[in-house]
C-alpha cells in the first residue's frame, strides 16, 4: 500500500511518518513538501483560485506515481484538499484533520481547537459539527520557535497555550508538527487530547485493510 503524504510545512514530516511507524509500518510512503504553499497563503491571507490549481497539480503527480491515497498534512487548506478529493474521487484523499474532527465530534460537546498557525483557527472551525461548542486558541510564538529549531520552546508554548482549555471536554491538536508535544499537554491540562496525524492514520488503515 502506497500512501502520498502531501506537506506545506516541513515540520509535519517527523510527526506523521513516526506516527505511520507506530500504528501502521507496513505501508509505503511518499512526501512531497512545496512549503512555500504556507508562506503564500499566510501573505494572502486568504485561498485563491490560484492556490487551488496548485493543490490539483500535486494531486495529480501522486496519482501518476501510483498512490493508493493521499493524506494532506497541512491544516489550512480545507476547500484546496476537497477539490483534489473531488478530482480523483473514489481514491481516498483526506484533509488532515477531517478523522480528528470526527474523532473529537464524538468526545464531548466542548472542544478545545489548539494551534500554532493562525489562518487554520480560520479555515478548520467551520469543518466542525454546528453542535460542537468550539474553544479556538493559538498558540503564540510556537510555529516560529520550531522554525528556529528550538522545538522545547514550541512545546513550551503549546503547554502554556492549553491552560486556558481546561474546562473544555478534549484538547485537539491542529497541526501535525504539534503531536510530539501531546503527552505535555495531557498531562498539563488533564484533558484528553488528540493528534491529528494518529486520527489520520487510523482512518486510512480503516478505509484500504
Amino acid at each position: 500500500m502506497r500512501i502520498a503524504l502531501i506537506h506545506a510545512l516541513k515540520h509535519s514530516i517527523q510527526p506523521i511518518e513516526s506516527t505511520f511507524a507506530r500504528l501502521w509500518p507496513e505501508t509505503r510512503l511518499m512526501n512531497l513538501l512545496d512549503d512555500s504553499l504556507s508562506a503564500d497563503l499566510a501573505r494572502d491571507g486568504r485561498l485563491t483560485d490560484a492556490m487551488t490549481e496548485r493543490f490539483l497539480a500535486l494531486g495529480r503527480y501522486v496519482v501518476s506515481t501510483g498512490a493508493d491515497a493521499i493524506l494532506f498534512t497541512c491544516s489550512a487548506f480545507g476547500p484546496c484538499i476537497e477539490a483534489v478529493a473531488r478530482a480523483h474521487a473514489p481514491m481516498p484523499v483526506l484533509k488532515p484533520n477531517e478523522a480528528m474532527i470526527e474523532q473529537a465530534a464524538r468526545s464531548g460537546h466542548r472542544v478545545g481547537l489548539l494551534s500554532t498557525f493562525p489562518p487554520t483557527l480560520v479555515s478548520m472551525p467551520p469543518e466542525f459539527p454546528a453542535s460542537i461548542e468550539l474553544v479556538p486558541k493559538l498558540a503564540e510564538g510556537a510555529l516560529a520557535a520550531l522554525d528556529r529549531g528550538d522545538r522545547a520552546q514550541h512545546d513550551r508554548l503549546v503547554v502554556e497555550a492549553s491552560n486556558d482549555l481546561r474546562d473544555c471536554d478534549v484538547i485537539a491538536l491542529a497541526q501535525y508538527s504539534m503531536a510530539p508535544a501531546a503527552r505535555a499537554v495531557e498531562q498539563a491540562s488533564g484533558r484528553p487530547v488528540l493528534t491529528t496525524p494518529d486520527s489520520a492514520v487510523l482512518k486510512l488503515k480503516q478505509m484500504l485493510c
